[in-house]
């Protein structure tokens, strides 16, 4: 049959993650929950670190960062709750370009903000009476600065190299709409777009793994060398929040796309890739919040503010 040439559609249906209409209302309800969870974690975060003046340190910040990319869920839950609610799958082709787009910014400022984390602990470990000095307030707001734009020139690059592709379908075998996706359904030839996919993944996602990497084998290597027991955990405290949030992130996205691999079913990639996209952001304000001593005090402090009414 001969491909359509569709450069002109207006929508994709988004087919989300299973076509059961009696399991839509669990799906809304799971994912509105773990919505609200994620909004209210984090944003109890930014919160507690802003109205704690001893929180106001480079670890913190960056934390608060961190905290603030809830964007990365708000670009893709509502969508798709706006759809099971409509029993509409579709979405505008702006809206999917937009939501891939973002999608892409917010994914890769994670990855930057991680990176730096635990650089910071690094300095922190490494270089404690430097610290101060070396993670000065500037520095840390110059380094966010940077983040962001340089995630947002390499989403919008990858967009406009998609914009003038002709696309052969219009089903998008997933709950929101990803770059991924979007290219298995150009008829064009993306070569040039997936040499572009894999150099900027390596230059923009393996240089900061690798900055991880680097970080944490020095601080474990120095940890292990302390003769006290109780240095041993204090310095490997101060690391054990990040490093889980860190397992997490990069644990899911490998586990995805190996599973992805070997597993040829694009449903069941697409309710793999709920691990990465939405379980990281519901888990981060648990994580910081049980095992930092420093934060629960925070927000102990914090909620016992709030007035009861």
């Amino acid at each position: 049959m001969e491909t359509r040439n569709q450069t002109g559609v207006s929508e994709f249906l988004l087919l989300g993650l299973t076509e059961d209409p009696d399991l839509q209302p669990l799906l809304f309800s799971l994912f509105l929950s773990m919505y609200v969870v994620i909004i209210l974690g984090n944003l109890l975060i930014i919160l507690a670190v802003s109205s704690d003046s001893h929180l106001h340190t480079p670890m913190y910040f960056f934390l608060s960062n961190l905290s603030f990319n809830i964007s990365f869920s708000t670009t893709t839950i509502p969508k798709m709750l706006i759809n099971i609610q409509a029993q509409n799958q579709s979405i505008t082709y702006t809206g999917c370009l937009s939501q891939a787009c973002f999608v892409m910014v917010f994914a890769g400022l994670e990855n930057c903000l991680l990176a730096v984390m635990a650089y910071d602990r690094y300095v922190a470990i490494f270089h404690p009476l430097r610290y101060t000095i070396i993670m000065n307030p500037r520095l840390c707001g110059l380094l966010s600065l940077l983040f962001l734009l340089t995630s947002i020139v390499d989403a919008v690059l990858h967009s406009l190299m998609v914009l003038h592709l002709s696309r052969s379908d219009l089903e998008i075998p997933h709950f929101f709409c990803e770059l991924a996706q979007i290219l298995k359904l150009i008829c064009s030839d993306t070569l040039i777009n997936y040499i572009l996919v894999y150099f900027v993944a390596i230059v923009c996602g393996g240089f900061p793994l690798s900055g991880i990497i680097f970080s944490y084998t020095r601080i474990f290597s120095s940890v292990l060398r302390m003769p006290s027991v109780s240095a041993k955990y204090k310095a490997f405290s101060t690391c054990v929040s990040h490093l889980s949030v860190v397992s997490l992130f990069y644990g899911t996205i490998f586990g995805v796309y190996v599973c992805s691999a070997f597993i040829h079913s694009p449903r069941k990639t697409a309710i793999a890739s709920v691990m990465y996209s939405v379980v990281p952001q519901m888990m981060k304000p648990f994580i910081y919040s049980l095992r930092n001593r420093d934060m629960k005090s925070a927000l102990r402090t914090f909620i016992g503010r709030i007035p009861s009414f």
